[in-house]
Order: C-alpha cells, then sequence, then structure tokens
C-alpha cells in the first residue's frame, strides 16, 4: 500500500539516504496508516528517469535503490516457480507505486484486465495512462470494489513492511477472499528468516533513521496459518533485497 498523494520538490537529505537504501516506493499521506512521512515523488523522479533513458522501474533500482536487476530477479524467481504458467486473466496489485513490478508482471503475461489499488493519485494517473491498468478506489485497508474470486493472481510488493500489523493483516483477507480457487496469491513480508542478528544490528545501526515504524516484521507462521484458514496453502518461499537486509517472498495458492 502507497500511502497517498501530493508532492515534494526536495527531500530531507537523511530521508534521501534511507529512500536510497529503501527499495520501497513510498509517498505522502494525509492518511498515513504506515507512519512514514516522506516519499519519492513523482515529477522529480520522471525527470530523473527520462535523462538516463531508463524506465522508471529500473531507475528506481539502478539508481535511487542502488539494486540493479533487483526487480527482474524477484519476477524471475516468481517465473520459475510458475506463478505465470496459467497466463492469468485477471491480475491485481495492491501498492503499485511507480509500476516497476507491474510492467514486468505484464511481459511475462497478458492479462484482460489488471487492477491497482494506489492511493498515490500521480502515480495510480500514471499508471492507468501508461498500462492501461483499472484503478480502484481505495481507503488503503481494503479491496471492496473487486468481487469475490474473481482474480487469477493478487500480488503487493515491498508494501507490507511499510504498514502496521493490522493494516496488513486486513489486506491478507481481502486478498484470499477476491482470489479464484486455482489462482494465487505473492507479497514479501520481513520474517524471521530475514532477522538474523547481523540484520537486525544492519536495520539498527544503518536503516530507518526517523522512521521507527518502517522495517515492519511480520511472522512467516502467522502468514501460513492464517492463509491456511483461508484455503490458501504455502507453495513457495524465497528472499529479495530490501534496505539494508532482506524481505521474504511468499507464494501461495488458492486450494478451496
Amino acid at each position: 500500500m502507497k500511502v497517498a498523494g501530493g508532492e515534494k520538490s526536495v527531500w530531507k537529505s537523511g530521508a534521501k539516504r534511507l529512500l536510497g537504501r529503501a527499495g520501497f516506493d513510498i509517498v505522502r499521506s494525509t492518511n498515513n496508516l504506515g507512519g512514514v512521512d516522506d516519499f519519492i515523488p513523482f515529477e522529480a523522479t520522471m525527470r530523473a528517469a527520462r535523462a538516463t533513458g531508463l524506465s522508471v522501474g529500473d531507475y528506481i533500482d539502478e539508481v535511487m535503490n542502488g539494486t540493479p536487476g533487483a526487480t527482474q530477479a524477484t519476477v524471475d524467481e516468481l517465473r520459475a516457480r510458475g506463478v505465470f504458467a496459467a497466463n492469468p486473466n485477471t491480475v491485481l496489485e495492491i501498492g503499485p507505486g511507480s509500476g516497476r513490478y507491474l510492467e514486468k508482471t505484464l511481459k511475462e503475461c497478458s492479462p484482460e484486465r489488471y487492477e491497482i489499488y494506489e492511493t498515490a493519485a500521480p502515480w495510480a494517473d500514471y499508471l492507468v495512462d501508461t498500462f492501461g491498468v483499472v484503478a480502484q478506489p481505495t481507503t488503503g485497508s481494503s479491496l471492496a470494489p473487486t468481487p469475490d474470486g474473481s482474480v487469477d493472481l493478487v500480488q503487493a510488493h515491498k508494501v507490507f513492511n511499510t504498514v502496521t500489523f493490522l493494516g496488513a493483516s486486513r489486506y491478507f483477507f481481502e486478498m484470499a477472499r477476491v482470489t479464484r480457487t486455482g489462482g494465487r496469491i505473492v507479497f514479501d513480508v520481513m520474517t524471521e528468516n530475514c532477522l538474523d542478528p547481523a540484520a537486525v544490528r544492519a536495520w539498527a545501526t544503518e536503516g530507518g533513521a526517523g522512521h521507527d515504524s518502517y522495517p515492519a516484521a511480520m511472522p512467516r507462521r502467522t502468514c501460513v496459518d492464517l492463509f491456511a484458514t483461508l484455503g490458501c496453502s504455502l507453495e513457495a518461499g524465497f528472499l529479495a533485497p530490501m534496505g539494508v537486509a532482506t524481505t521474504e517472498v511468499l507464494v501461495f495458492a488458492k486450494t478451496a
């Protein structure tokens, strides 16, 4: 989930350093459930990406985050695990932000409908205009406009480590609700697999300055057990770069 709208032309130096390491797209909100105050500005990011000749997503990976190929590596892992094999007809993405995962997903499959829930209006408008996706109205806590069992692939990347436990949990119920039997649910969370002593030390000393709400941890077992009660089984899990350490991408299949 990207917390909503507004633009800002100048970053505070500390926030810029943080976001340069962060590996997620975040915008300012008057409904800031994640507690993070700074964001990647739309206009400045678009200008900078054009100046480098990179796509917006690749610019964020390569220049802003200093992790060239990180988004593609995640998509490659998902392909290897068969997430796109059935060519999902309907895809829903929570918090696509700049669209870096959206863009690469559309190179893997050709859905007839791609819904987004993005509370940052400039980025949402850009994604609609550029990729022809459907921007659903959102309060930042539910997927109410999407019918039950209507989506083949639901995904969220670099989202649930930036919101509260309750915000993430409410979305989990909604993700299971809208996914059809046989569909897939993909998201990443900072689990205990990402929090060995070295990683905790790195976050404590290098990351999150002035932003104590980010990153937010989520027990892996909590996710697996909850989704099991919602008719979803864990198919795969793998680590992906985020900030000064990692996040864990989980892939669930809706079985009932």
